[in-house]
């Protein structure tokens, strides 16, 4: 896979960073991804992926310890784009809140729903200083 941008940012694990996480998805998506499909759909996806997994990070997987950090890379090439979100927490099972049914009122797992939904793969591992959430969208 030949590498055409990567873009690597940590910041404090606090929310008022999240606009910030989604809006370099969304300017990227107009600017650095080779897409010929709805730039503006995607655009919007990126945005609500990575500001949904950074709001997992920070509230659920660092709980909003501002001492801890999250970070998140972006890698892009010419057939995909590769997103990874770290935390600094404990963990959980990706794979029960993704095939859980949330009900309307029930915010838990909806966010992983979501992202499921959006990308083509999700994967969720361990990584040497905590958890990584690791996202695929296929670009052709």
């Amino acid at each position: 896979m030949s590498e055409i941008i990567a873009v690597d940012i940590t910041i404090p694990s606090q929310t008022k960073y999240l606009s910030l996480i989604g809006r370099i998805g969304e300017n990227l998506a107009h600017t650095a991804i080779p897409f010929l499909g709805d730039r503006d759909e995607l655009a919007f996806h990126l945005n609500l992926v990575l500001t949904e997994a950074a709001t997992n990070a920070i509230c659920h997987g660092n709980r909003e310890d501002p001492d801890k950090q999250l970070r998140v890379v972006i890698s892009i090439s010419e057939e995909r784009l590769f997103l990874q979100v770290f935390d600094q927490g404990k963990g959980f099972d990706l794979y029960k809140l993704a095939g859980s049914v949330a009900k309307e009122t029930d915010e838990e797992g909806r966010g992983v729903q979501l992202i499921c939904r959006l990308m083509d793969a999700v994967d969720y591992r361990k990584s040497p200083d905590g958890y990584v959430l690791e996202m695929v969208k296929n670009l052709q």
